[in-house]
């Protein structure tokens, strides 16, 4: 169908007899006819991360730079819980879900791990399933599902219940197998179509233990990861990957990505999005810090295989290969993105590969069937000196050919100046005193400078590869923070002022806080941009483009649209249209050109969208999709919604309101002309009041004179 088009549009230059472009136009309407009644795997979205590998890459080019602008609301869709549930408790919420496009379907989570089937088409419900989880748990991670996982069962027949399922991590750590088709658990799964997660430990609280992220399902296998809180103790609940068989829920195998040999630590769990080769019949893990995150006295070494990309065999959990990122991690610098599995060319011939973005803006490109890097990694010597008791390593890997997508450095005069004249006296007062001898400088008693901080970087949106222009696209964020360990003996009772997170790391002697470096005005205390979006060419090693992404309309009075760009966790779709898709922490959805890093067109949500799109094709038309429910720790204002854009068909057009007043700053240039057009309707009230008065007084007086003549 693409190549059609584009012969086509050759054929216009004359190149093409009329008959061949007769021909051609009738064979494409065929086609495309065709996909309108089937749906074709490369026009869906079937995975998470767009295709097992997490490419988040889509061959649609309906939708290009020349038309974007035409793109119009297709629908919206509320899943009812801001009505429905309590304030307090949707504080707690982070729509962060990824859906998928099959059997027809629209298929997403909610936070509370409710499944929605919605019609692609019009967006009306089609299924729900609600798996009843406390409004009570208190989830350490808040409450989140990134997304579902689709799989079909190829020894089912075609019409048999669960042929095709969906599967669920819950908060309550549970993992659910439905019926794509109706909703339906799936009962030849575990007990009436879930299994209960044994967390192998009593949990301080049920929201210690939760899963996040969405399963994945290789070769009749579906694999799980977790979240633990980080910072709550020594003895955490081990961050054991579970498999179980897709068909049965029966256990498969479990690994632990930490080896305890010789150390006190409790997980290195994997809760990002992992991925999958079935060819090769590996699952791709990006596995956490061990716990706590900010003292490791009681973990000697280098903690192997927290930290690290780890390729095990999907049907047996058979550890084939592990690369180590971070040794010894004391930063909270864990893998928080999905590995993105692609071929590249490396300028010496095509290769299979891995690409995995950290937090600390790194991108590591690893062999697929070795894990040793593709270019040069080096060890280089880090700061040392750490906290009474640490043993820190001495080196660092840093990736050599692929420039990091950030700075890795921050100093004072980094820091934002505003208002201009006045400057940042708190951020100078905060930053001053902190320890910063530049990236890997350990936490101390007496506060120390990270940066890039613990949000990223790059986090669980992940990267997205083009396979035909092979570029690689990230967001990624820019904030500084300040760590400070709090003795033992100084932790207890203690309660941290607001906008300081106290962590009591039970069993070490230290406690720590963390907060984000912010001035008195709300301001992040470093120089903008806050959050990029970055095109990079791997062969080559070099970035392409950096565009700022999102405004500070929805965080500051009247909707001042500085574009300062907002911090972003949430990742990117690209499309063979020559488009790269976003959220933000403003309420928009935005269009990039891939080729320049153009800002294109931005689409109002009805809260921010801090979630990955999707796009998918269903009849004939593309659309793009991305859950608009805001961000409670990005401190946004909360929503349920499902949102939908498409082209404007031939009746349509985007309305003048989208084109003027929903943009960035459009609210508040609208409201600056109509409070001057007030003003001036105000004034010329007044004077003409004015004249009135000055007439009526001189007609007055002509008449006094008049009677005394």
């Amino acid at each position: 169908m693409i190549v059609l088009r584009r012969v086509l549009r050759s054929e216009k230059s004359g190149r093409w007899s009329g008959l061949a472009r007769d021909f051609a136009a009738l064979i494409s309407a065929v086609l495309l006819a065709l996909l309108c009644l089937v749906p074709q795997p490369g026009f869906a979205w079937e995975h998470w991360g767009g295709d097992q590998g997490g490419t988040r890459f889509s061959k649609l080019d309906q939708i290009t730079p020349a038309n974007v602008g035409r793109l119009v609301r297709a629908f919206e869709f509320r899943t009812g819980d801001l009505d429905r549930r309590p304030p307090a408790v949707m504080a707690r919420t982070k729509f962060e879900a990824t859906a998928l496009f099959v059997e027809d379907s629209l298929i997403f989570c909610t936070p509370f791990n409710e499944v929605i089937a919605l019609d692609p088409g019009t967006g009306a419900p089609k299924w729900r399933y609600d798996p009843k989880v406390s409004e009570s748990q208190r989830p350490a991670n808040r409450y989140v599902c990134r997304g579902v996982t689709y799989w079909v069962d190829d020894q089912a027949s075609e019409g048999a219940v669960c042929h095709s399922r969906i599967f669920m991590g819950t908060n309550d750590v549970r993992l659910i197998a439905l019926d794509a088709r109706t909703g339906v658990p799936c009962a030849d799964f575990g007990t009436h179509g879930e299994v209960k997660i044994q967390t192998g430990k009593e949990l301080m609280w049920p929201g210690e233990f939760q899963i996040t992220s969405a399963p994945v399902v290789s070769r009749g296998v579906v694999v799980v990861g977790s979240s633990i809180s980080d910072n709550a103790r020594v003895d955490a609940p081990d961050g054991t990957v579970r498999a179980f068989d897709a068909r049965t829920g029966r256990p498969r195998w479990s690994f632990d990505p930490l080896r305890h040999d010789g150390i006190s630590a409790g997980q290195s769990n994997v809760w990002a999005p992992m991925s999958a080769d079935d060819a090769r019949g590996l699952v791709f893990l990006p596995t956490t810090s061990p716990s706590p995150d900010f003292w490791g006295g009681q973990r000697p070494g280098n903690n192997e295989h927290a930290n690290s990309v780890v390729a095990l065999r999907t049907e047996t959990g058979e550890l084939v290969w592990s690369f180590q990122t971070v040794h010894h991690d004391v930063w909270d610098y864990d893998l928080p993105a999905q590995p993105t599995l692609t071929r590249i060319d490396t300028g010496e011939g095509m290769r299979d590969v891995v690409i995995q973005p950290t937090k600390q803006g790194f991108v590591f490109v690893l062999d697929r069937d070795t894990g040793k890097p593709v270019w040069p990694v080096e060890e280089r010597s880090v700061p040392q000196n750490g906290a009474e008791g640490e043993q820190l390593s001495p080196t660092q890997p840093f990736p050599t050919h692929v420039p990091a997508l950030m700075p890795q450095r921050f100093s004072l005069d980094d820091v934002f100046k505003f208002p201009p004249v006045v400057g940042s006296p708190s951020c100078d007062a905060l930053l001053s005193t902190a320890r910063n001898d530049g990236l890997y400088t350990p936490p101390s008693t007496q506060g120390t400078v990270v940066f890039p901080f613990t949000g990223g970087g790059v986090n669980w949106g992940g990267a997205a590869f083009d396979p035909i222009h092979q570029i690689l696209y990230a967001n990624i964020s820019r904030a500084v923070q300040v760590i400070k360990l709090v003795p033992r003996t100084e932790a207890e009772g203690y309660k941290p002022p607001p906008g300081i997170e106290l962590g009591p790391q039970r069993g070490a002697p230290f406690a720590m806080t963390r907060q984000v470096a912010i001035s008195r005005l709300g301001l992040l205390c470093n120089r903008p941009p806050w959050g990029e979006m970055v095109a990079v060419d791997l062969k080559a090693g070099k970035i392409l483009w950096r565009s700022a992404v999102g405004t500070t309309e929805d965080r500051t009075p009247l909707g001042l649209a500085f574009k300062w760009g907002m911090p972003l966790v949430n990742g990117v779709a690209i499309t063979a249209g020559g488009l790269v898709f976003t959220g933000a922490m403003d309420a928009y959805l935005r269009a990039f050109n891939a080729s320049s890093g153009e800002e294109l067109w931005q689409g109002r949500l009805p809260v921010p969208g801090v979630a990955n799109p999707m796009t998918y094709l269903w009849k004939g038309e593309q659309y793009v999709v991305i859950a608009a429910g805001g961000h409670s720790e990005g401190g946004t204002t909360i929503g349920d919604s499902m949102v939908a854009f498409r082209l404007a068909r031939p009746d349509e057009a985007p309305s003048l309101w989208s084109r003027t007043i929903d943009r960035p700053g459009g609210r508040f240039t609208s409201g600056a002309i109509a409070a001057v057009l007030l003003a001036v309707v105000l004034v010329a009230g007044a004077l003409w009041r004015r004249r009135r008065r000055m007439r009526l007084r001189a007609r007055r007086q002509a008449l006094r004179e008049a009677a005394s003549r």
